[in-house]
């Protein structure tokens, strides 16, 4: 039963991280107001391919709920009807969570795709949740936990939802990004907990909160970095898309202490890294750590100098998910421990 549990939350696991680069890649090409409504996309469950789909026709039979743009804003169908030969305001009302109606096929369906990995994911947190009751009477943090998952799946669509609504408001998509994090978090402390198998060796406990205070300044290195990314799309708006070499011609202060935080990140990692060599202690994830630190550098290095070539962006986001990822999943390994290393 443990292992396929173990399975199931480990699946759920991956399809977070694939929401989360769906979600870069959103980002990266601008792609986040590709449907304007939620959940369903221009009123429909499967999004329109053409422009002639949102465009108003004489003898066109439209459902309720249907989106139509008509002068540069959204109309709503009120009811189920078929046009006539003029155009009758009376059938229609105006979409009111924002003022946004353009439609960009490509844009459409990046967000579509990112919706459905969401709507996956979110299933899999469900039927997770529904098998962890068989834990209730040997482990119930694992059936607690499951169930804060679905509520957090919940919460973040909620939160995708406020986005759109705000048309991408930069507070909101710093929480929906830290909201997702923290089902990853719920989702490692689950996989860990239903191990089978675990083994518990001694530790260095100053090593505990070194980890602990390295991933906290990862944490604040991802929100800080969606605030650069934030002040970078405000760029793109000004300058234009292909006038990448002026993106950053001119930082924020959030870009200068993204930039120097970076050090402190490798060296306090380079530090722990020695630290469990010089012990002689046995957490092996520690190398990823220090190789997805390395990646991270070159794509923020990339984006810099060599003015964001492409895929850069959403790979330094998903590189810094990734690295949260195994520093917490350390820290879970550290609390599993039979003793304390001396520390003399």
């Amino acid at each position: 039963m443990n292992l396929s549990f173990r399975k199931i939350a480990k699946l759920t696991l991956v399809l977070v991280y694939l929401v989360i680069i769906a979600g870069a890649v959103v980002r990266m090409t601008g792609s986040g107001m590709g449907c304007p409504d939620w959940p369903k996309c221009f009123g429909y469950y499967i999004p329109p391919t053409n422009a002639e789909v949102l465009e108003w026709r004489p003898q066109r039979e439209f459902e309720k709920g249907q989106v139509i743009i008509v002068d540069e804003t959204l109309q709503i169908a009120q009811s189920n009807f078929t046009t006539l030969g003029q155009y009758n305001s009376a059938n229609w009302k105006p979409y009111t969570k924002h003022d946004y109606a353009i439609f960009n096929v490509w844009h459409t369906w990046i967000e579509y795709i990112n919706r459905l990995l969401g709507a996956l994911a979110g299933l899999f947190t469900l039927i997770l949740a529904v098998y962890s009751i068989r834990y209730w009477k040997t482990d119930k943090s694992v059936t607690i936990l499951s169930w804060l998952t679905v509520l957090g799946m919940g919460f973040q669509a909620w939160l995708g939802a406020t986005v759109v609504y705000s048309v991408l408001a930069p507070v909101k998509i710093t929480v929906h990004m830290v909201m997702a994090l923290l089902i990853v978090a719920f989702l490692l402390v689950i996989i860990f907990r239903v191990k089978p198998n675990k083994k518990s060796q001694k530790t260095f406990l100053p090593l505990n909160y070194l980890f602990v205070a390295v991933l906290l300044l990862t944490l604040i290195q991802i929100i800080l970095g969606t605030q650069v990314r934030q002040f970078v799309d405000e760029q793109v708006k000004i300058v234009g898309e292909n006038s990448k070499d002026l993106w950053l011609l001119e930082p924020n202060l959030q870009f200068y202490i993204h930039r120097s935080l970076s050090i402190l990140v490798l060296a306090a990692n380079v530090f722990l890294w020695f630290t469990i060599k010089a012990k002689k202690l046995y957490f092996p994830k520690i190398n990823w750590v220090l190789v997805l630190i390395g990646l991270e550098i070159i794509t923020g290095i990339s984006m810099y100098y060599i003015d964001f070539p492409f895929g850069s962006q959403p790979a330094h986001l998903v590189l810094a998910s990734l690295l949260f990822g195994v520093q917490f999943y350390l820290i879970l390994e550290t609390i599993n421990v039979k003793g304390s290393l001396k520390t003399s």
